[in-house]
């Protein structure tokens, strides 16, 4: 089994629209690929709690058989049609992988 974690920070303000609109988006998008592909046991996307002391605003934790795939989730035609928009919103990504 394979952990994989990633944050995001985003732009106060970007594809003309706020960080709220932004991050709602990107919510959703995620949470669209929770079934892309066969493999995937747990995936959660989650956001920052308003009031409380967070250091990113978006978060995607998901645990997947192995990294083949993986390999697969971040190849998926559906995935990389994302990626733009993500980095045109993002200000930071942070990442971590790891083997359970």
């Amino acid at each position: 089994m394979l952990r994989h974690i990633v944050m995001w920070t985003l732009l106060d303000h970007a594809e003309g629209a706020d960080k709220a609109n932004n991050l709602n988006k990107a919510a959703d998008l995620l949470r669209s690929f929770a079934n892309l592909v066969p493999g995937i046991r747990e995936f959660e996307v989650a956001t920052a709690q308003a009031g409380l002391d967070c250091t990113n605003d978006l978060v995607l934790n998901m645990l997947v058989d192995d990294a083949q795939v993986l390999a697969a989730y971040q190849n998926h035609p559906q995935h990389q049609a994302v990626k733009p928009f993500m980095k045109s919103v993002v200000k930071e990504r942070r990442c971590m992988d790891y083997t359970l």
